[in-house]
């Protein structure tokens, strides 16, 4: 299925041409009606000589609704601009194909109308100025038709034309996640919220569970229409009118994108390569505001020139552009950026980015030029590598492509080692997680810079807790834990229990600290099962003899040498499996110790599972 639309200066017969090929009257509003002009995005379609079906959209000629003759435009396969023969090419004419060939509309169409109300001297000039005014443009060389909307002049070669070019278009790709930008909404009584608008990169079907974006709303697809015909399966390209459940009218507007859930998050930045029309008033400078157009929607934003200070009329520059709403983007999605007046340019989506660029660097300009013009595998790198890790599902929707035209691509970036990936894996699959080379090395020196940094700020410590090492580095728990077991894999980090450590990290203690340590030890033993409580050492110390087993640490105050509680926990079980149980008191005969140290020492045999309380009563697990 193609869209068609149209293009063109107010009352130079849009309208008045489409009911003449269809046979229906896209001035739905009764305002449109009383002034004879469009004000409103219109919708018909047309049976092609070829029996092919095809919806076209109708736009806005006048200057005060350009916004919505660019929500008509956003998802058309080919392009008709109508001129008035009676008064050839008018400001909006001119505007309206700038805006498309911003859009880089692929297929076009010159049809001329009116030419009943002209001598043939005159539709010579027009046509004359006409192609002189499109030399350069996406409309040269395009095929020119005159006609007549009321004497039927011209239509049949315009149908003829127009089902010649489809022919030759190909098939909307079914990259498997369906986008429809909202252009209108509505209620029908009985059915309820009613929208409409432009399918594109997959298929809706009845029953679908969808969201709408950038609300997060989720909904179900009750009903399917297309040219007034009930359909159960949509598929990319069609004009659709979907009947939704689960919402109503007012949580929906125009600009909100319908698609399945999950995948697609609104962003508030873009990078993207910005085209100043050539006959924009003005430059565009560094941090201008504009107002953003992409598909159906509309927001201020904010850009910010990443090669140049100013950018010339008919130049090209990176930006970066920031939404004041965030919008649903993906790579290589148009837009037109506009003053309140003036359409100043536009451009193409290179990469939706959360991170924000400076200026002149050169990595970054790098990175975006391989992103426009380099081959699939170049994107995919410099998409890794610029996003970090990410399933091959997420790499598939950041690049706009079908998982498997990436995943032999990726298969090769992984057995040239051009990229990693984590967990075990017999094969590329859609959630295997992959990591660039070089964004993998660079992983690696900050774990490594963190470990030596806590190794020397802690020496006898054994290392570092896995927790605070995964938040040194800032990854997710799931991520961190499949990073953390490559990384142990490759040897580049050992792990102790919950520690993690370099494998060359070996605590020893000074002389000066050995020395403390052996005096602690022995004050210990004096009084093995009651030892002192005041004796402390420095934190350091007392975690260097605990990581390396010399002692148990019972409670915060408490510490039997290692040799005494094994003693002590030996002697426990004995007793309880002679006794059947033991007392508080019954411990501290056995010990001949004091409650002090009795207590402390069961609530710790409780937690170490080694016994368990009923009543005033331990018994073994």
């Amino acid at each position: 299925m193609h869209v068609i639309g149209t293009a063109g200066h107010v009352d130079h017969g849009k309208s008045t041409l489409i009911k003449a090929l269809t046979g229906i009257d896209p001035d739905r509003l009764p305002q449109e009606k009383e002034r004879g002009m469009t004000i409103d995005l219109g919708f018909a379609w047309i049976t092609l000589p070829s029996g092919r079906d095809v919806s076209i959209v109708d736009v806005p000629g006048h200057e005060r609704f350009v916004r919505n003759m660019l929500a008509g435009v956003g998802g058309i396969d080919l392009a008709i601009l109508v001129i008035a023969a009676d008064e050839g090419v008018m400001p909006q004419t001119r505007e309206h194909l700038a805006i498309l060939d911003l859009l880089k509309t692929k297929r076009t169409i010159i049809a001329l109308t009116k030419t009943d109300l002209v001598d043939d001297e005159f539709l010579t000039l027009v046509q004359a100025e006409t192609e002189e005014v499109l030399t350069g443009t996406i409309f040269d060389g395009a095929p020119m038709i005159n006609i007549s909307a009321q004497t039927g002049s011209g239509l049949d070669a315009l149908k003829t034309q127009i089902d010649q070019m489809l022919k030759e278009t190909p098939a909307r790709q079914d990259l498997g996640r369906p986008r429809l930008a909202v252009d209108r909404t509505f209620t029908v009584a009985g059915f309820g919220t009613v929208v409409t608008g432009t399918l594109i990169d997959g298929t809706l079907s009845i029953g679908q569970e969808v969201e709408l974006l950038p609300s997060g709303r989720r909904c179900r697809i009750r009903g399917l229409q297309s040219h007034n015909q009930k359909i159960d399966i949509a598929d990319p390209g069609r004009r659709l009118a979907v009947n939704l459940s689960g919402i109503s009218h007012d949580e929906v507007s125009r600009g909100d994108v319908l698609t399945m859930p999950g995948w697609l998050k609104p962003t508030n930045l873009i990078n993207a390569r910005v085209k100043l029309i050539p006959n924009a008033p003005r430059p565009l400078k560094h941090n201008a505001r504009v107002g953003f157009h992409v598909l159906v929607s509309e927001t201020p934003a904010r850009i910010r020139l990443l090669d140049t200070r100013q950018l010339q009329p008919g130049d090209k520059a990176w930006a970066q552009i920031h939404l004041e709403y965030p919008v649903p983007l993906v790579k290589d999605d148009f837009f037109v950026i506009r003053d309140t007046e003036t359409t100043l340019g536009g451009g193409k989506v290179v990469d939706t980015s959360t991170k924000r660029q400076r200026p002149f660097a050169a990595s970054i300009l790098d990175h975006l030029e391989a992103m426009e013009h380099g081959n699939l595998e170049q994107i995919i790198l410099g998409t890794i590598d610029k996003w970090g890790p990410c399933t091959i599902s997420e790499l598939a929707e950041r690049v706009n492509q079908t998982y498997s035209q990436i995943e032999p691509i990726v298969q090769q970036l992984l057995t040239n080692g051009d990229a990693i990936h984590l967990g075990n894996s017999e094969g590329v699959t859609p959630n295997l997680i992959i990591y660039s080379l070089n964004e993998w090395n660079l992983l690696n020196q900050t774990t490594t810079d963190s470990l030596i940094e806590y190794h020397s700020l802690f020496p006898l410590r054994k290392g570092i807790s896995r927790e605070e090492l995964r938040n040194r580095i800032g990854l997710p728990s799931a991520l961190f834990n499949l990073v953390l077991g490559r990384m142990v894999s490759e040897s580049n980090v050992s792990e102790d229990g919950t520690y993690v450590r370099l494998p060359t990290h070996n605590p020893i203690p000074t002389s000066q600290q050995q020395k403390l340590l052996n005096q602690y030890l022995a004050s210990l033993e004096t009084e093995p099962y009651s030892p002192p409580t005041d004796n402390a050492l420095p934190s350091d110390l007392l975690g260097y003899l605990s990581d390396t087993g010399q002692i148990v640490k019972v409670d915060s105050t408490l510490v039997f040498t290692t040799a005494a509680y094994q003693e002590m926990v030996s002697a426990v079980t004995e007793y309880i499996v002679a006794n059947g149980n033991i007392t508080v008191g019954n411990a501290r005969t056995l010990f001949n110790s004091s409650r002090k140290y009795i207590l402390p020492l069961l609530e710790y045999l409780d937690q170490q599972r080694v016994t368990k309380r009923i009543g005033d009563e331990r018994v073994l697990r």
